[in-house]
């Protein structure tokens, strides 16, 4: 998004649907019989489960009440420059006080929750791959 800059949780969002992609890649260019078809179904849909679950994350974190949320973390970019590894993945992995920050909606969705949807389309279209017939 334009001007938008991305919390830790978006970041790993991104990160599972590379995962999907770089997946669904590998199997176009394979283009496998029915037992690798549903081996790449099934890692689809395991990256996309994890992208659901971060989406959801974020989405309970941005729907606490104000005295709930996290204390806000630096930047990523300063976040590895200055911390510990552990450190920054721990905060990728659940988040800060950013990611409760509501920065754009669309028909009354924020981004985590378009997310969360086309998430639960990778992982039905992954589970139609994996369990279609020829």
């Amino acid at each position: 998004m334009k001007g938008l800059e991305p919390c830790p949780l978006c970041i790993t969002q991104r990160v599972m649907l590379l995962g999907v992609g770089l997946v669904s890649l590998i199997a176009f260019l394979h283009n496998p019989a029915t037992i690798g078809r549903r081996i790449y179904g099934l890692l689809v849909s395991l990256w996309a489960m994890g992208g659901l679950y971060f989406a959801g994350r974020q989405l309970w974190l941005q729907s606490l009440p104000e005295d709930q949320v996290p204390a806000c973390g630096p930047g990523i970019s300063y976040m590895l420059d200055a911390f510990p590894m552990a450190e920054v993945i721990k905060t990728l992995l659940t988040g800060d006080g950013n990611c409760a920050e509501v920065q754009w909606t669309l028909m009354g969705l924020s981004i985590p929750g378009w997310a969360a949807i086309g998430f639960a389309g990778l992982i039905l279209f992954g589970g139609w791959q994996a369990f279609r017939k020829h």
